[in-house]
């Protein structure tokens, strides 16, 4: 039975509140598909990547034997690298391990 004072329960009231909530949804929906005002355009900043002193050293003196990775690198073009398919394997193995992906 209806509240007579508050009308809860009659399908009057629920009609209506489900109309306004409709409406509003309604208005909300239009507001979000009309065009913004025009603002200025912003141009777009390039991204920087600042290192610090340690790196920056780091870099300028990082040590490595040239001949060896040109070496290295004719024999992969070449194709006479030897590779240890096994080894690898293992070594794939032990890094999925180790970031948990068994």
């Amino acid at each position: 039975m209806a509240s007579t004072i508050s009308s809860v329960g009659s399908a009057a009231a629920q009609l209506k509140a489900a109309a306004d909530a409709a409406e509003k949804l309604k208005k909300a929906s239009e507001a979000l598909d009309t065009p913004a005002e025009k603002k200025e355009a912003v141009t777009p900043q390039g991204d920087q990547l600042i290192l610090s002193k340690a790196a920056e050293e780091a870099f300028a003196t990082a040590e490595f034997d040239e001949a060896k990775v040109n070496a290295i690198k004719a024999a992969l073009k070449e194709g006479n690298y030897p590779l240890n398919e096994r080894r690898i394997a293992e070594n794939f193995l032990a890094i999925e391990m180790m970031i948990g992906n068994t």
